[in-house]
Order: C-alpha cells, then sequence, then structure tokens
C-alpha cells in the first residue's frame, strides 16, 4: 500500500513539472517530439534511480558518520555528473540519432534540478514513513532505500508521463491552426498552464 501511494502521489499529486515546477527547461526543450521525449524520459529516469541509490547510500553511510552533511549538495552534483557521463557514452554507442535529437539537453541532466530535487527530498526525511525514536525519545521519519529507490522512479515516471503528453499535444498543435501571435513558445507556455490546472485535479486523492 505504502508503494502504491508513493506511485500516485508522485505522478498525479506531487508531479515534479506540473506541481513542483522542476526540470521546466528540458521539460519544453525536448517536447517537440515524442520520440525524443520518450528518449529523454528514459534516460532520466535510469540517472534518477541510480542517483538516488548512490546519493543515500553516500549520505548515510559516509556524510553522516563523518558530520560532512555540508558537502551534501556537492557531492551529490558530482555523483549525478558521473552518472549522466555514463548514460551519455550509452545512448551515443546504441542511438547515435536520438544523441543528436536530446543534443545539449542531455549533460544538462547533471544540472537538471529534478535529478537533484529528488535526491535532496529522499535525504532530507520529507517522505519518511519509518518512525524512528531515538535515546531522548525524538521521533524522527527515515525512508528504506528500496522507498527511496521506488520513489524516485515513480518521480522520473511522473516526468516522462508530462513530458510524453505534453509532447504529444506540441506535435497536434503544429497541425493546428494557432493565432500567430501565440505560435511557438508562448502556445506551449499555454498548454503546460492548463497540463498543470488539470494535474491539481489530482490533489485530493492522496
Amino acid at each position: 500500500m505504502v508503494y502504491f501511494l508513493i506511485l500516485i502521489s508522485a505522478v498525479f499529486v506531487n508531479n515534479v513539472v506540473l506541481a513542483q515546477f522542476l526540470g521546466i527547461c528540458p521539460f519544453l526543450g525536448v517536447s517537440k517530439k515524442v520520440n525524443t521525449a520518450v528518449g529523454m524520459s528514459a534516460a532520466v529516469m535510469f540517472v534518477m534511480a541510480l542517483a538516488t541509490l548512490a546519493t543515500w547510500l553516500l549520505q548515510n553511510y559516509v556524510l553522516v558518520p563523518l558530520h560532512l552533511e555540508f558537502l551534501q549538495t556537492i557531492s551529490f552534483i558530482l555523483v549525478i555528473a558521473a552518472l549522466v557521463q555514463m548514460v551519455e557514452i550509452v545512448i551515443k554507442k546504441i542511438s547515435p540519432p536520438l544523441y543528436q535529437a536530446l543534443g545539449i539537453f542531455l549533460p544538462l541532466i547533471t544540472t537538471n534540478c529534478v535529478v537533484l530535487g529528488v535526491a535532496i527530498q529522499v535525504v532530507a526525511n520529507e517522505f519518511g514513513f519509518i518512525n524512528n525514536v531515538d535515546a531522548l525519545g525524538n521521533v524522527t521519519h527515515i525512508m528504506t532505500l528500496a522507498q527511496a529507490v521506488v520513489f524516485a522512479v515513480c518521480n522520473a515516471l511522473g516526468y516522462g508521463v508530462a513530458l510524453i503528453l505534453f509532447a504529444g499535444i506540441r506535435e497536434q498543435l503544429e497541425l493546428s491552426k494557432v493565432p500567430r501571435s501565440f505560435e511557438g513558445v508562448p502556445i506551449a507556455l499555454i498548454t503546460a498552464g492548463i497540463m498543470a490546472m488539470a494535474f491539481m485535479g489530482f490533489s485530493g486523492i492522496v
């Protein structure tokens, strides 16, 4: 049941793009074609899952024991950068057309606030499901490693759903008559706003 709630919350209720407004730059940049959006979504999901796994372990077994929590942000960025480099090399070998289509937005996953934001949300214990009571009786919420990875994958899935839906709508808009003053980016921003309002309707589910 916990994992189902994580899924519904991450994909619909607290969608990282349409509710938290993270990762807007690649959301607008690679959403002109559905194929490109699917490739970007898969890359973000892979990076986000591995980044969350690595950063959770780094936070709990290195930074916290050594009292180096102040290095959290920079160390997380380094981990994400290394993973993005790996994904970039793999995509370039497996699918050169997709590599060319993603262009600059692929290496920009390193600074994509979606990936970093989810990693920080996990270690900040904002979404914990296990109560931990210390010797002084203080209660904290700790997210297990399994829940952390599921949370990351579900957020990446929510990112992908929003990106692919938006790409499909933009493809249809290319075939539709749009007032000249709304062509291009303006109509895309209006569409994104309408999608965000539509997703707000899920806020009462969880």
